[in-house]
């Protein structure tokens, strides 16, 4: 089976399983469970669909030759780098990472650089840190932490190249 049809398969078992639960504990638990996520999906939605568009528009526009030259497999450092610093400065939640992840990849990116992107996106997102983390732990708490974290994106990215053929 191929695996995106069996994340869907475990993902639908998961919610029927979990109504079932939500009718045992209240027969009225189901339909407001719909509801709330009902208004989930009209809070993503509106934001995935240009994430969506953004990403294939990248791949038409952004040259393979490019991508695969300066992210593909015979990149170096220097690609880690760049992606580590892409990933502290790109604005969004994973509705705009990934199908960019996926863009940079269909162009040809290679696993180290792609890796690099998002564990610098995951430790470091600026749009994080000054939106939710300094305001609320302070600077002194996101420099405590960022510092000594600092090197981990680019380190993920040379494992991966090393040990990680793609």
């Amino acid at each position: 089976m191929r695996p995106d049809l069996l994340s869907t398969l475990v993902l639908a078992v998961v919610a029927i399983v979990l109504g079932v639960v939500a009718y045992l504990r209240d027969p009225g638990l189901p339909l407001l469970g719909v509801k709330n996520g009902a208004s989930m999906l009209w809070f993503i939605v509106p934001r995935l669909v240009p994430a969506i568009l953004i990403a294939g528009l990248l791949q038409v526009l952004v040259p393979q030759e490019v991508v695969s030259r300066h992210f593909g497999r015979e990149s170096g450092l220097r690609a880690l780098v760049i992606a580590s610093l892409a990933g502290v400065l790109t604005p969004g939640g994973p509705m705009v990472t990934v199908p960019f992840m996926v863009a940079l990849a269909n162009s040809g990116a290679s696993m180290a650089p792609l890796v690099a992107y998002m564990t610098s996106w995951s430790l470091f997102g600026m749009q994080r840190i000054i939106a939710w983390e300094a305001p609320l732990m302070g600077w002194r708490f996101v420099a405590v932490r960022v510092v000594p974290s600092l090197a981990f994106p680019v380190v993920a990215g040379w494992l991966v190249k090393v040990f990680y053929q793609d």
